[in-house]
């Protein structure tokens, strides 16, 4: 049931297990904690690639988006550009694999041949993974035994219970990094190294240089570079100015409050918001409005 006269806005995340749905509760329940007259209704989806034509459809007002499916649709590459803008930066997504603590896998290429589980069908990470891989020339399809989930929680037992050698995802408070983390054999982490990850933005540009800090999860002794992107919300074209404007004032209101609820929401931040656009014209005029008022754009 709706509150009497409130403003009901639909969000689409993700396949339940995964950073999205984890995400999308926490910024639902930050908002109407904050604000009661605006509701935020969740709806699990298959993940990015499904969020993006659902937004151009107008089918949901929000949709969070993995970076690289934004930056493709938001530019136009191989479609034509969505007519679709920014609500908010989420949080970058450093991607790399994790393995259990006992494999004798220590570097991307101990991984070829080897069966992966790269993410949930329809899931942006999957893509991030393609492109990474890429730049390595290695082909996702070919150079792997590629296991794509229909639930994004079944990874992480697929790695303990050897199905799979390891498995792929990206960021800080993933679910499936911290699943492996805190099982009993603990797990590790491997990322492209310095070689790598130059090779990697070489052919990739668009992709930035990220790092995943010491002890962003259990047995993480040592920070994590590797490259990735920043994951948004994305609005349809014609959510009105002014429910923008109120939900950018109300996230950004309270971005320390949301950052306890959530170690990536901390990067969910105005700032980084403008810093993370591929262009500044690509952020919803609502929010752009509230961001004039800070003092953030100018």
């Amino acid at each position: 049931m709706s509150t009497p006269g409130a403003t009901v806005v639909t969000l689409a995340t993700a396949t339940p297990g995964g950073g999205f749905p984890l995400f999308g509760g926490a910024f639902a329940d930050a908002i109407h904690a904050t604000d009661p007259t605006l509701e935020i209704q969740q709806r699990n989806t298959k993940g990015s690639t499904e969020n993006v034509p659902l937004l151009e459809r107008g089918e949901v007002d929000l949709g969070l988006v993995q970076g690289e499916v934004a930056y493709e649709a938001l530019t136009g590459i191989g479609r034509a550009p969505a007519h679709l803008s920014i609500l908010t930066a989420m949080y970058s997504t450093a991607g790399m694999f994790v393995v259990r603590g006992d494999s004798p896998h220590r570097s991307i290429a101990d991984l070829r041949g080897q069966p992966v589980a790269f993410g949930a069908r329809g899931s942006g990470l999957v893509i991030l993974a393609r492109y990474v891989l890429d730049g390595l020339g290695l082909d996702q399809a070919h150079d792997f035994e590629s296991i794509y989930l229909d639930r994004a929680g079944d990874g992480p037992v697929m790695v303990q219970d050897g199905r799979a050698a390891a498995l792929w995802g990206a960021g800080i408070g993933w679910p499936g990094f911290s699943a492996m983390a805190e099982s009993p054999g603990g797990a590790r982490f491997i990322a492209p190294d310095a070689s790598e990850i130059a090779r990697i933005r070489a052919k990739h540009t668009f992709l930035k240089p990220l790092t995943i800090p010491a002890g962003s999860y259990p047995g993480q002794s040592a920070a994590i570079d590797s490259v990735g992107s920043w994951s948004f919300i994305l609005v349809r074209e014609s959510l009105p100015e002014d429910v923008a404007y109120r939900l950018a004032k109300t996230l950004h209101g309270i971005e320390g409050e949301f950052c306890k609820k959530l170690p990536q929401a901390c990067e969910t931040t105005a700032a980084n918001t403008v810093s993370a656009a591929p262009n500044v014209d690509l952020i919803h005029p609502g929010v752009l409005k509230y961001f004039r008022e800070i003092g953030v754009v100018k």
